[in-house]
C-alpha cells in the first residue's frame, strides 16, 4: 500500500498485486455494507496482505533505491509513517464529526475514552479484532507503525545485518506468550506479518517470479489452507500462511496478465493508487449505502452497489491519475498527502 516516490523502480507485477487487493477489499466490504455481518474468514487474508507487501516494499524496493547506509532512507520511512498515520487519525475525527451520535454510543460503551485510545492505538482492538466499528480505514494504522519501526530496525542494520529476524522472532514469541494467557493484540500480529514482508522482500524479484511459478503445487497448497481455516478458522499461524499463499496466487495472475490487455491495465493503475483507492472505495460504498436505501427491491440494491462499487472505485483513480497528469497542483497536493 505504500507509495514509492516517483523516481523509484515500479514493478508492474507488484502494482498489479496491490491493484488484485484493492478490489478484494472492494468486495469485502461491500459483502459488510450490503449483505451484513458474515463469516468472512475466506477473505482475512486482506488485511495483514497489505501489511505484508508494505513490508516487501521497503526492502524490495526501497532498500535496493537508496541502501543501506543512505540516511534518506529512514527519514524517508519515518515520513510516509507519520502521513499514513496523521491520514488515519484525520479520516477518524472527520468520521466522527459526521457521525456524532454513533460515536457517543459507542464511547459510553466503554470505561473511558482514554482506554478505548489505548485498545485503538496500542493494542489494536479497533484494527481488524472485535471492535472493528471503533475505527474506520484501520488498516492504516499498523501500515504506519510497520515504516516507522522499520527506520528504526534499518538503522539498527548498519551494526547487525540480522535485525529484522531478530525482531520479527521476538515479536512471534510475544503473539504466543500473549495467546498463552488469553490475550491478543492485533496490531503486533499485523506488525509482526509486516517484518516477515520486510525479511521476504530481501529475495531477488526473479527468485520471488521462480518460487510463484509452480500453480500446481500453489493449487494443492491454497486448497489444503482452506480446508483447515474451515476446520479451525483463521488462527494466527493459518493467517500467515493465508496471506503467503494468496499472495503468491495473485502475483502469478500478474505475471501472466500481460497478454489480457486492457483489464490488467486497470488493475496496475490501481495498484499506483492502492492507497487513495483503499481510502476511496470505503467512501464510495458510504455514498452507496445512503443513496440506495430509498429503494424497495433487495435484489437491485445488492445489484446496483455492486457494480457501482467497483465501477466508482475504479473511476476515481482514473480521475485521480488524470488530474494528476494535467494539474501541477493536483500533483503536489496528492504527492504532499500519499507520496
Amino acid at each position: 500500500m505504500t507509495a514509492t516516490s516517483s523516481k523509484a523502480r515500479r514493478i508492474p507485477t507488484l502494482d498489479f498485486t496491490k491493484g488484485a487487493l484493492v478490489l478484494i477489499m472492494v468486495l469485502y466490504h461491500w459483502l459488510n455494507y450490503f449483505c451484513g455481518p458474515t463469516d468472512n474468514r475466506y477473505l482475512r487474508f486482506l488485511t495483514p496482505s497489505f501489511i505484508f507487501i508494505t513490508g516487501f516494499l521497503i526492502s524490495n524496493i526501497y532498500l535496493s533505491k537508496y541502501g543501506i547506509s543512505d540516511p534518506q532512507l529512514p527519514k524517508r520511512l519515518i515520513q510516509r509513517g507519520l502521513k499514513i498515520f496523521g491520514v488515519f487519525v484525520l479520516l477518524n475525527v472527520t468520521r466522527i464529526l459526521l457521525v456524532r451520535e454513533n460515536f457517543q454510543s459507542q464511547v459510553s460503551s466503554v470505561h473511558s475514552t482514554i482506554r478505548t485510545l489505548l485498545d485503538v492505538y496500542i493494542l489494536g482492538s479497533g484494527v481488524g479484532g472485535g471492535q472493528t466499528k471503533a475505527v474506520a480505514f484501520f488498516v492504516l494504522l499498523p501500515i504506519s507503525y510497520l515504516l516507522i519501526l522499520s527506520a528504526v530496525l534499518l538503522a539498527a542494520c548498519k551494526f547487525y545485518q540480522y535485525t529484522f529476524y531478530v525482531v520479527s522472532v521476538f515479536f512471534l514469541l510475544c503473539i504466543v506468550a500473549l495467546n498463552f494467557v488469553g490475550l491478543q493484540s492485533p496490531n503486533l500480529e499485523l506488525v509482526a506479518i509486516g517484518l516477515l514482508g520486510v525479511i521476504t522482500g530481501y529475495l531477488p524479484i526473479e527468485k520471488v517470479n521462480a518460487l510463484v511459478r509452480h500453480p500446481y503445487w500453489l493449487t494443492i497448497t491454497y486448497v489444503a489452507y482452506l480446508g483447515a481455516i474451515t476446520l479451525w478458522d483463521v488462527i494466527y499461524p493459518l493467517q500467515i500462511i493465508g496471506v503467503y499463499l494468496s499472495l503468491m496466487i495473485i502475483y502469478l495472475l500478474g505475471l501472466k496478465s500481460g497478454e489480457l490487455g486492457r483489464a490488467p491495465a486497470v488493475v496496475v493503475l490501481l495498484g499506483k493508487y492502492s492507497l487513495f483507492g483503499y481510502i476511496a472505495q470505503i467512501a464510495v460504498l458510504q455514498f452507496l449505502r445512503q443513496g440506495l436505501k430509498h429503494l424497495d427491491s433487495e435484489v437491485a440494491v445488492l445489484g446496483l452497489s455492486f457494480v457501482s462499487a467497483f465501477a466508482l472505485t475504479i473511476l476515481s483513480v482514473e480521475l485521480v491519475n488524470r488530474t494528476r497528469a494535467e494539474s501541477p497542483t493536483v500533483d503536489r497536493l496528492y504527492k504532499a498527502v500519499f507520496a
